[in-house]
């Protein structure tokens, strides 16, 4: 088992604001951090103690990356495969190539979940015209057509109404492999933040509750209002899938909560993501360990800090020009306020996020804006 002790150095695909947390974590724990991603603005940079600005597909520069750190881990998990694999066999990285795997793919996903015992949406895979047609038969609408790898936030989805809109929403996501899932009538979403260490032992947040605008990430209210039943066992699904994949890292697992109905089961999994979560940032003012330490801890083969809330939270994502607000923010009692140093405030694009603390068990009730 391959520990990493302070003064080490974490390798991390990716520079966006995710990775610029994780570094900001790391330092925390007196281990160095070296960004390698091709885009020009990285907002990990400002913070970490090492760059390398190249192509995932540079095969030189991701040798010359692998034997300057430690460990590799990511922020994002589309990480081409190649590129896992050409630092997979010069080192470690974690979490590793099957989790990558699983959630790049999400007929694959799907298919881990359900051979797991692990309950879904209704879905069908959809390669060419045809199996749209036979995927319709069988899903039914209303329903979503969603690619098969890549999109987020809303991207390479598009909803089906009725049978005469599936070729057109076919069409819209430029006809590329898909998955067809059934539509869910679900009463809330939420998602666990669940960690798993290289001993095996898993740790996980407290469940939340997620609300979106424009399919972007609004607001996570921690914790959700769940009866003990179901907050245990939405902790209980996320710590089964890391363990089935010997995952190795924080996870986030997004959950539906149907509308309670007899004996059938109220939580379905949506889709897992292999690194922190836009759903964790609570976790950094509300608890003694966030899920950007955890993430280090576990991949350092460090043990797991406790996932306790000390403060229950709300976060808020600032999207665009609303991090133009930040002075108000800043001066907002029980707020803390994080921005991601990102140059321009695009329209959808995520530029910091507010979390106000509540006492235990005090959170105010919130609805959709």
């Amino acid at each position: 088992m391959a520990t990493i002790p302070p003064g080490g150095t974490i390798g991390i695909l990716g520079g966006g604001q995710l990775g610029r947390m994780l570094a900001m974590a790391a330092a925390q724990l007196g281990l160095a951090t070296h960004i390698y991603c091709p885009d020009e603005e990285l907002p990990a940079a400002d913070v970490a103690g090492e760059v390398t600005r190249a192509a995932y597909d540079d095969e030189a520069a991701l040798v010359r990356f692998a034997g300057s750190v430690e460990v590799v881990t990511y922020e994002f998990e589309n990480v081409p495969a190649e590129t896992a694999r050409i630092l997979s066999e010069r080192g470690i990285v974690r979490p590793g190539p099957l989790a990558l795997a699983t959630a790049q793919d999400r007929v694959v996903e799907k298919n881990f979940l359900v051979s797991h015992g692990i309950a879904t949406a209704p879905f069908a895979d959809v390669a060419d015209e045809a199996g749209l047609r036979s995927a319709m038969e069988a899903i039914g609408t209303p329903s979503i057509l969603k690619t098969r790898r890549f999109g987020y936030d809303g991207k390479g989805q598009a909803k089906i109404a009725s049978a005469a809109d599936a070729l057109a929403a076919y069409d819209e996501i430029g006809r590329a492999p898909a998955i067809l899932e059934g539509f869910v009538p679900f009463e809330r979403e939420i998602s666990v933040i669940v960690a798993r260490g290289l001993d095996g032992r898993t740790a996980a947040y407290d469940p939340v509750e997620n609300i979106h605008k424009n399919h972007i990430l609004d607001r996570t209210l921690a914790p959700a209002a769940l009866t003990r039943a179901l907050s245990d066992e939405a902790c209980a699904i996320a710590a089964r899938i890391v363990s089935e994949l010997d995952y190795v890292g924080v996870m986030g697992v997004e959950l539906f909560l149907l509308p309670e109905s007899g004996s059938k089961r109220r939580l379905l999994v949506n889709e897992i993501a292999p690194r922190v979560h836009n759903s964790g940032h609570w976790t950094m003012d509300a608890c003694a360990v966030s899920q950007f330490e955890q993430h280090i801890r576990a991949i350092c083969g460090w043990p797991l800090g406790s996932p306790a809330r000390h403060s229950d939270a709300v976060m808020t994502n600032l999207i665009g020009e609303e991090a133009a607000d930040w002075a108000r923010l800043a001066a907002t009692p029980d707020t803390a306020l994080h921005l991601y140093g990102k140059r321009e405030a695009r329209p959808g694009r995520k530029m910091g996020h507010a979390t106000r603390l509540y006492p235990l068990g005090t959170r105010p009730p919130v609805t959709p804006s």
